[in-house]
């Protein structure tokens, strides 16, 4: 029997389930790939104190990291949520002593509910040591323009400008997500010669908690099959538009994406690919 290719992530708990460790655990699953998990830190908002993000303290991220490697290994990694310099420091040092072929980052920094999720100080330390590891980022319109030195980004040439300057930080490959812009959904993926926009329709609805953890899961997940990153990232989109699409509620509180709506209902849609040398 051929075993699945093995995926971890490495970012943060959230207790609803519709983001971070449990969404990109659900997305490994629906994709065929086995997933650990290395938790960075627990979200959930205590009712009397107000505290929203608790830590994993370094040596228990280290020795989550160390357990997963010694029992199956790995092919490719994602992260999320990382919180602080200092975890981003620990994580950068054992990605390096990975045996990886692929790297997704999704620089993760204020969640659906406004949550913030890494410290200021965090952010050059993201630049210097994690990003230049990275096979492809994939940063949000909000998440890019604070990588830029809060550069304004609000229409897609203005998009495909910032990710052609966003490789200057070393990531091989540069995913922008236009979830915030108006218009249909597009995405820019620029790979330091060609410019591709990928286009679906912008559904309405404003249940998309986790729409951005479980879209790099996928990206990971395809890679670590030995996609290219233009296919890997194609699946992926037409995985969370079709999320999207049969996204769902319990609770007046906005709700999770579906990962299982494209294996009980297909793809909802045709994506749109546009390539443009530079």
């Amino acid at each position: 029997m051929k075993h699945p290719s093995r995926a971890m992530t490495i970012a943060g708990s959230s207790a609803g389930g519709s983001a971070g460790i449990q969404a990109d655990l659900k997305t490994f699953q629906e994709l065929d790939v086995y997933g650990m998990s290395i938790i960075t830190a627990i979200v959930g908002r205590h009712p009397k104190t107000e505290k929203n993000v608790h830590a994993i303290s370094l040596e228990a991220i280290e020795a989550q990291f160390s357990t997963a490697i010694k029992q199956v290994g790995v092919d490719g990694i994602k992260t999320g949520m990382l919180f602080s310099k200092e975890v981003i420091e620990l994580v950068a040092s054992l990605i390096e002593s990975a045996p990886i072929n692929h790297l997704v980052v999704d620089p993760v920094m204020i969640g659906k509910m406004n949550s913030k999720l890494l410290k200021d100080d965090a952010i050059e330390v993201l630049k210097k040591y994690l990003i230049p590891l990275a096979t492809i980022i994939t940063p949000n319109i909000p998440e890019a323009s604070v990588l830029l030195d809060h550069r304004s980004i609000s229409t897609v040439d203005e998009m495909k400008k910032a990710a052609i300057d966003l490789q200057q930080l070393g990531s091989k490959n540069i995913l922008i997500k236009g979830g915030r812009l108006e218009g249909p959904a597009v995405d820019v993926l620029f790979d330091g010669t060609h410019l591709t926009t990928f286009e679906a329709p912008r559904i309405d609805t404003v249940n998309t908690s986790g729409a951005g953890c479980s879209y790099s899961a996928a990206i990971a997940a395809q890679l670590t099959k030995e996609k290219d990153v233009d296919e890997a990232v194609l699946e992926a989109k037409q995985y969370i538009t079709t999320a999207i699409e049969y996204s769902f509620s319990y609770t007046d509180v906005v709700g999770p994406t579906n990962h299982a709506a494209k294996r009980n209902y297909g793809n909802a849609y045709d994506i749109n690919v546009k390539t443009e040398k530079i």
